[in-house]
């Protein structure tokens, strides 16, 4: 089984997606008519993707808006806090139906406006009470008589010793020392109690209470804050010494959800929606891949024409064909391998017994490699694009149960440059692969590189360099005639003008290790 490509050569100055409106893409590209997925997993492990049939790679410090290749550790990943809301979001519109809505472009209106109903005009008569109380502590913090707190004309009515020292308690001094501020508290329920009410009538001196006579003389007296924050620390830091667990007595019980309890919670009888998620094969296409492929190029052409605002002549079915159906992957299985074998496959989202959504997949030796989604556009709400990625996550886990060395989940390209798909880094712990040493690097510590030039050499080692460069263009394979032979061979045969410039540009770009298995196509 062999790879066989042919050379397409530079594509540059076409519009770019990223930049918007920019011509200034770049990108080398081949075409493959058939490739083995160990080839292919090299090739993207040196930058390269594939469109359908279509392999290429971007010319990093050419083009525009530099793609760096991501890949998440599937097996270390644990989900953010974003990516469990959406799961939970998920299951809330599986049980319910409910869906969000009213959400903004800028991300604070909707919040603005779920808790508006919190800041709805007051009635009058609370109204009137907060403002007495704010009166009457401004008129205690400035020794003022308390009547100015009511204006004139108003009767003051009686206040206890222990009311005036609970206002103050309720509305404390805020101190410009940022210690003593740390130690205000805000009122409890303790201290908004009242003692029991007496007639205004009764005249006589009043007394404050004696210590422990309070609102509720059982309960012990209140501590500051940070007292109480001091104390845990202390306790923690004890227990810690001395080895004990610092949860509960039943400490799996405290143990956050990974990803794949969050996705397989059950639901309960009576939800509204079923979702299952259908594998099928898509080259050679599987007989349900084929019972599938209209509703799947129906729903394909819908999303191109309601997100990227595509003619509807536009999203042909040949189109769809070529762009996520062919694959030049072929169909393989390893003992060592997932059950499922390896090439390219369409996840299928069944939502009620009808297609909302496809993920376009390639299953590889050392990695689960995504390629496209689209999804129905009554759903974008749903935050498909991000629920997939985490069920991919949690798919690549699954086969790396099968097959041990099947631990990487690649997103594609990364591209700082664009703030749009900077959520790609989201997914951690990830990678980004170098351009010049084609090693994988931390993607925190890429960030401040890419912060101040949209191209970087991420490897730290200025030392370090390609360690499958091209070394020996002799032995790189060439295709010619129906015969396989070293392009040394080849060389000598060849008839005409020399075209090693362009074999060695290839070649430089597969590395020495693909240009040793690969059959270049000459005629």
């Amino acid at each position: 089984m062999y790879t066989i490509v042919e050379i397409k050569g530079d594509k540059e100055g076409y519009r770019c997606g990223y930049c918007g409106g920019s011509w200034g893409k770049v990108s080398y590209g081949m075409w493959s008519h058939a490739m083995t997925v160990q080839d292919y997993q090299d090739l993207i492990d040196r930058g390269w993707r594939r469109s359908g049939k279509y392999v290429y790679k971007p010319v990093m410090n050419k083009t525009c808006c530099p793609q760096y290749t991501i890949r998440c550790h599937a097996l270390n990943f644990q989900p953010s806090k974003t990516h469990k809301k959406i799961l939970k979001k998920i299951k809330k519109f599986l049980i319910k139906g409910e869906t969000p809505v009213g959400q903004c472009d800028d991300g604070c209106d909707g919040v603005l406006k779920e808790f508006r109903g919190f800041f709805e005009p007051l009635t009058s008569s609370l109204q009137r009470t907060v403002a007495i109380a704010a009166g009457i502590s401004q008129a205690l913090l400035k020794g003022e008589p308390m009547d100015s707190a009511f204006g004139e004309g108003r009767e003051v009515p009686p206040v206890s010793p222990v009311k005036m020292q609970q206002c103050q308690v309720e509305h404390p001094v805020i101190s410009s020392n940022p210690e003593e501020t740390e130690d205000v508290r805000p009122a409890t329920s303790e201290t908004l109690r009242e003692e029991p009410a007496s007639s205004p009538a009764v005249k006589g001196p009043r007394h404050a209470p004696k210590p422990g006579e309070g609102a509720d003389p059982k309960k012990p007296q209140c501590r500051k804050a940070k007292d109480l924050r001091k104390e845990r620390r202390q306790q923690k830091e004890q227990r810690r010494q001395d080895g004990e667990a610092l949860t509960s007595p039943n400490p799996a019980s405290n143990q956050p959800k990974n990803l794949e309890e969050f996705i397989a919670d059950s639901l309960p009888d009576d939800a509204l929606h079923r979702l299952e998620v259908r594998l099928v094969r898509s080259a050679p296409p599987s007989p349900q891949f084929r019972a599938s492929f209209n509703a799947s190029y129906q729903l394909y052409k819908l999303y191109q024409m309601a997100i990227h605002h595509d003619p509807p002549d536009k999203p042909s079915e040949s189109q769809f064909k070529r762009f996520l159906c062919d694959s030049p992957l072929e169909a393989e299985t390893s003992p060592d391998g997932p059950e499922v074998g390896y090439g390219s496959f369409h996840q299928q989202y069944w939502l009620d017994g009808r297609i909302v959504a496809v993920g376009v997949i390639d299953i590889l030796p050392n990695c689960v490699s995504s390629v496209y989604l689209y999804y129905h556009p009554d759903f974008a709400s749903l935050s498909l694009g991000s629920y997939s990625a985490l069920r991919e996550i949690a798919f690549t886990r699954q086969l790396q149960k099968q097959s041990p060395k099947l631990c990487y989940y690649y997103l594609g390209f990364y591209i700082h440059s664009c703030p749009k798909m900077r959520y790609k880094g989201q997914y951690r712990p990830s990678d980004l692969l170098c351009p010049e040493t084609y090693m994988w690097m931390p993607i925190e510590k890429c960030i401040p590189r890419l912060e101040t030039s949209t191209y970087a050499r991420l490897s730290e080692d200025p030392q370090a360099g390609d360690a499958n460069a091209l070394k020996d263009l002799s032995r790189a394979l060439v295709l010619h005639r129906r015969t396989v032979m070293p392009y040394a061979a080849y060389a000598r045969k060849r008839k005409g003008s020399s075209d090693e410039k362009e074999v060695e540009h290839y070649a430089s770009l597969v590395g020495q290790t693909c240009a040793e298995r690969i059959l270049l196509y000459r005629a």
